[in-house]
């Protein structure tokens, strides 16, 4: 059975900017071969869209509710939805 794709939009919030966080995803991302991105929001949020299988962009949600060592994770949001195959990599964008 071909493992279930999913696509998650996870934002992130707290000490989140400025820290590292966006390159700590990007790397985590990369080694779990997902594809999508993330970026910095206005909110003082980052926002990071990830596809891939299911378990794998699980893993990347837990990591990204740890944070990497300066960064203090306050809440994390996640909107599932189908996904749209429509990246190539994983990148940071601003």
């Amino acid at each position: 059975m071909a493992e279930k794709k999913a696509r998650a939009e996870i934002i992130a919030s707290g000490v989140v900017q400025g820290v590292g966080f966006r390159y700590f995803v990007l790397r985590n991302a990369q080694q779990l071969g997902l594809k999508g991105y993330t970026k910095n929001l206005f909110t003082g949020e980052v926002l990071t869209v990830a596809e891939g299988p299911e378990f794998l962009v699980k893993e990347l949600i837990n990591q990204i509710k740890i944070g990497p060592s300066h960064a203090y994770v306050k809440d994390v949001k996640v909107k599932w939805s189908e996904p749209t195959g429509e990246f190539d990599s994983f990148e940071v964008r601003y």
